[in-house]
């Protein structure tokens, strides 16, 4: 996927401990610029990052892609549909088969199968045919500049700093609008520190070196958390009435506790019994597709915060896997963009935490659609429909 989709997810971004300093932003851009100089000398970066720090630059387009990502106002299905195409089913094969030993060392080492990290890769850059063409050097110095979001931007601006001091890239090097580099899109902070050399060359390139970038989405993968031996995500088949209060990715069960609710394998048959958690993830209600979601599927929402790009990388990756396209079902109409804003509205209005009036379906919308439907009496499954609309 292009990275204007994924840098969604850069609220993912944990661990960095950021000081007063490191909070400034706005005002003048130069004498920004010198704050994060002192900033990255007294983090021991050199002369070479220093010096590129200074040909840094406002990009007025990082700024406008940053306030626009209306992609994320499609349904799962048109979502999927648009992104899960025959040339990254096939391609994806391919290039399984082509790095079959990169990949099983991925797993190996790292405990990530072969098609989690190939998904990541289609999606993210169609195998690496589309790794942007923005200045990173740019792009991170104008949002970490920008007052929406310091606290994020201004650590990857340092650790891109530290990659050029030590000649991991050039001050020139290009990628995604909000800074994300090479092949899967990863973070500066994450190419300095999970950085694999996978073709033994000496260095870690993740816009060159297919063996780097898989081994270092390995890494990444697993210092988020993967678990090695589970699943990730399952397509089920759902009775026409259960307790729909018990669904929601968050809403964790033994899968026997599923299964006994009339919760089934894709195909009709009997779900395993056993203890293993997961919650009933239904993105379009509870008349349209549905799946369990596991632990391993939490990591993918570590990568990136989107409900509709996870479900959809997971959905590939099973794919990959040779499981079969989804079944849309017959959802309930949704609410176009516009009229999903009047709902945020009535919702903030009502006391809930939608993350913001944006006409985007994110987690806070959804949980607090689930609240309301609970207290109209509706199936409270977190998809908002125009009964729901009219009713509040």
């Amino acid at each position: 996927m292009h990275a204007s989709f994924s840098a969604l997810g850069l609220a993912l971004v944990l661990g960095f401990s950021t000081s007063a300093m490191a909070q400034q932003c706005g005002g003048d851009f130069g004498a920004w610029r010198d704050g994060v100089r002192a900033q990255a000398a007294a983090d021991g970066i050199g002369e070479r990052g220093l010096s590129a720090l200074n040909q840094a630059q406002i990009d007025q387009k990082v700024l406008q892609r940053d306030r626009a990502q209306g992609v994320f106002n499609q349904t799962f299905a048109e979502f999927s549909g648009r992104m899960i195409n025959d040339y990254r089913l096939r391609n994806g094969a391919a290039n399984l088969k082509k790095y079959a030993d990169t990949f099983a060392r991925a797993q190996n080492e790292f405990g990530v199968p072969g098609p989690v990290i190939a998904s990541f890769w289609a999606l993210e850059t169609d195998f690496g045919a589309v790794q942007g063409d923005f200045s990173t050097l740019n792009a991170l110095a104008t949002l970490a500049h920008d007052c929406r979001r310091p606290e994020i931007f201004r650590p990857q601006l340092i650790s891109l700093l530290h990659l050029i001091d030590q000649g991991w890239v050039p001050a020139g090097v290009t990628g995604a609008w909000a800074g994300e580099i090479g092949q899967m899109q990863m973070l500066p902070s994450d190419y300095y520190t999970k950085g694999v050399d996978g073709d033994g060359d000496g260095k870690v390139d993740l816009k060159g070196s297919a063996p780097d970038a898989i081994l270092t989405a390995a890494k990444n993968l697993q210092s988020l958390g993967w678990k090695p031996g589970q699943p990730w995500l399952e397509e089920v088949r759902i009775p026409d009435h259960m307790a729909w209060e018990k669904t929601g990715r968050v809403n964790k069960l033994p899968r026997s506790e599923w299964a006994a609710m009339g919760v089934t394998r894709r195909d009709g048959s009997p779900l395993e019994t056993d203890a293993v958690q997961a919650g009933l993830v239904l993105p379009m209600g509870y008349k349209g597709p549905a799946f369990l979601a596991f632990d391993n599927y939490d990591i993918y929402l570590e990568w990136n915060q989107s409900l509709v790009y996870t479900l959809t990388a997971a959905h590939l990756a099973a794919r990959l896997a040779g499981e079969p396209r989804f079944n849309v079902r017959n959802p309930d109409q949704g609410l176009a963009p516009e009229v999903m804003k009047q709902l945020q509205q009535k919702l903030a209005d009502r006391g809930h935490d939608v993350g913001g009036v944006d006409g985007i379906l994110g987690a806070g919308t959804r949980e607090a659609v689930r609240q309301e439907q609970l207290r109209l009496g509706l199936p409270a499954d977190g998809w908002p429909t125009p009964t729901l609309f009219s009713n509040l």
